[in-house]
């Protein structure tokens, strides 16, 4: 618990979702808008859309990220949480890979395999563990050439002629959920091989694939959105509502310090902003598909290497309409514009009044803002630089008054 309290203090966002959705005040201005617009509504529907958000350290993306994640699971979305600072995002290739990774293909493969045995007129649940659908069939006097060939029209109609998908990958799928079925039956070693082609495994050879009828071609940068999109089309396929995912600490693009894991040469930066913008580019032809990326302001202040100093990738994202209020359909969401705006005294009362109570039970000392206070920490976000979400956290917790403390003493020592 101490271990959250610190990173609270720090404008972190604690792992538990129970503590997410107790701390989640103000920011379902943002979040809200997303939820009725996009997941209820248009990715639902089968559209597909890009979001930025941007805001100061401590001003929420992380947590804007979490509680988006937290909603899309309860509509059921398959979700996928990337950081940029343990993930190269220069080539496309391994964001895919990874992307494939946390969404699971087999267990998207065994929803659709479920959908197909009900299809053909049964429930999974009555199958049993251990056996096929084609055993379950065989027990009953049902495994006829006739049911088999209409398993095999049922895959094929799933994966094999759907235009929405790389051909490469409807066919691994095809033999991949036949093997889960029961028919057609695929040898556990062509099994492992699928997969490890569908896994971007390097050590395969890929004329090992011509048997099973597979292109021998490796995964690419050049290929992988194509991929992607086919992924996209197998999650919907296997009954949830779409596919979201959000990258976080995209700033580190810009990051020159010596701690970061991950260093961008120039030539990196530009791969991933190119990058970035061919997926903008292709983003219509993808369905059930949601990407959120979040960075603080250095990404938009750095005019030499920012998301400015890529014009391409700029022109496409930019808020081109100026309001002085928010605008929730703009492509970049600006938290610290949305704090202003939405945080009214009575609402960051009301941050800090659940951020005492979730802390009281243990020995932290935490005193809930009044509403001068309040109004105090508004007008310091307006003009200082630390973000109004963390100042409330820290005031709340006692290390603002302990940070003003050890200021005013080395004043009076001359420090």
């Amino acid at each position: 618990m101490r271990a959250t309290i610190a990173q609270l203090s720090q404008g972190e966002v604690p792992e538990s979702e129970q503590l997410l959705n107790q701390l989640s005040v103000g920011i379902q201005f943002l979040t809200d808008f997303y939820q009725e617009k996009y997941l209820d509504e248009f990715i639902k529907a089968g559209g597909s859309k890009i979001k930025f958000i941007t805001g100061r350290k401590g001003s929420g993306k992380t947590h804007t990220l979490h509680l988006l994640q937290s909603l899309a699971k309860q509509r059921k979305y398959v979700t996928v949480s990337i950081s940029a600072k343990t993930l190269w995002l220069h080539d496309f290739r391994e964001f895919y890979l990874e992307v494939l990774r946390q969404a699971n293909i087999m267990d998207l493969l065994n929803h659709c395999s479920d959908k197909i045995v009900h299809a053909m007129g049964f429930e999974s649940q009555d199958i049993g563990t251990g056996r096929t659908f084609i055993d379950f069939l065989a027990q009953q006097g049902l495994a006829d050439g006739i049911t088999r060939r209409e398993m095999r029209n049922q895959l094929k109609e799933m994966f094999l002629d759907n235009p929405k998908m790389d051909n490469n990958f409807s066919l691994a799928c095809s033999l991949l959920c036949g093997s889960l079925l029961g028919h057609p039956v695929l040898e556990e070693t062509n099994k492992e091989l699928l997969l490890a082609w569908m896994h971007g495994d390097k050590k395969i050879r890929m004329t090992l694939l011509r048997p099973l009828g597979l292109a021998p071609t490796r995964i690419t940068k050049y290929n992988a959105r194509n991929l992607l999109r086919s992924l996209a089309e197998l999650v919907h396929l296997s009954g949830y509502a779409g596919l979201l995912v959000t990258v976080d600490n995209l700033e580190i693009l810009v990051d020159k310090s010596g701690m970061n894991p991950l260093h961008y040469t120039k030539m990196k930066r530009e791969d991933t902003y190119e990058s970035i913008r061919q997926l903008i580019d292709d983003i219509d032809t993808f369905n059930h598909f949601m990407v959120v990326y979040a960075f603080s302001g250095e990404l938009l202040d750095n005019e030499n290497a920012g998301l400015k100093s890529y014009q391409a990738l700029w022109m496409r994202i930019q808020n081109e309409v100026r309001s002085k209020r928010v605008n929730k359909f703009n492509d970049i969401a600006d938290l610290d514009a949305i704090a202003l705006q939405e945080y009214s005294p009575a609402l960051l009362v009301e941050m800090s009044q659940r951020l005492a109570d979730l802390v009281q039970h243990i020995n932290v000392q935490a005193s809930p803002l009044g509403v001068e206070t309040a109004q105090h920490l508004i007008m310091q976000a307006k003009m200082g630089g630390v973000s109004l979400p963390r100042l409330v956290n820290q005031a709340t917790l006692g290390f603002l008054a302990q940070q003003d403390d050890a200021e005013e003493e080395e004043h009076e020592l001359g420090l």
